[in-house]
This record gives structure tokens, C-alpha cells and sequence, in this order.
């Protein structure tokens, strides 16, 4: 089927609409950017992730999984011990969400002078 078919437009946005609920969360980001840079266990991402309550990281590291983007390897130790890795698709999925957080870094200042100026001109409508 042709690409410029309506059909083929509608099941790729369709597809892409899919995965970028997934991928493109905020939980999702922020844990993908903490395991980039090498495994975590659960409480150490817990402290990285700041503000996510431990029943979020669980739906969100289970869905990752699910998604093919992270490995969860149990380390028969005593206590067990549970590491969290990206997958190589996970990895891939890292380098342009960094992309994305240097540029909200680079443009946080311009982001928010834009929002100040909206919020004084709606303030007095």
C-alpha cells in the first residue's frame, strides 16, 4: 500500500500515536534518562526519579519491559537483589530523548519568560 494512501496515513499515525504514549510520558523520560547512563536497583531509581510514588515506578518499569525497552535481572543474593537495564532498543530510545532534555535545558529560561508574558496578558482578560 502506498504511503500517501489515507489508510497507510491513519494506521502509521495510529502506530506512532501509540508509542509515543508510552515513550513519551514523564516517568518514562526520567527513567529512561537514569538508566542511560548505566542499571539501577528500584530504590535507587526511586531516589533519582524524584516525585515518583513507588507504585508509578513499578506500572512504568512493568510497562518498559513490556515494551522491550528495559531488562529486569534478579541477582540470587541474600537478600535478592533486582537491577534494572536498558535493552538495546531502550537505548536507542535514549539518545533523542537526551536530545530533547538539552534542549529543555537549553531553553528553560526563554520557555519560561514566554509563559510569564502569556500569564500577564490573560491575568487582565
Amino acid at each position: 500500500m502506498n504511503n500517501n494512501h489515507p489508510e497507510a496515513q491513519n494506521n502509521l499515525y495510529s502506530q506512532a500515536n501509540n508509542a509515543i504514549s508510552q515513550i513519551g510520558g514523564k516517568w518514562t523520560i526520567l527513567i529512561v534518562a537514569a538508566l542511560s547512563k548505566r542499571p539501577h536497583r528500584f530504590n535507587e531509581l526511586k531516589r533519582k526519579v524524584q516525585g515518583i510514588s513507588q507504585r508509578m515506578l513499578t506500572l512504568r518499569l512493568q510497562a518498559l519491559q513490556r515494551d522491550g525497552l528495559l531488562h529486569r535481572t534478579v541477582i540470587r543474593t541474600m537478600p535478592v537483589r533486582v537491577e534494572y537495564s536498558l535493552t538495546a532498543l531502550g537505548h536507542s530510545l535514549a539518545i533523542p530523548l537526551n536530545e530533547i532534555a538539552c534542549w529543555a535545558e537549553a531553553n528553560s529560561a526563554v520557555i519560561e519568560l514566554a509563559r510569564s508574558e502569556f500569564d500577564g496578558r490573560n491575568a487582565r482578560s
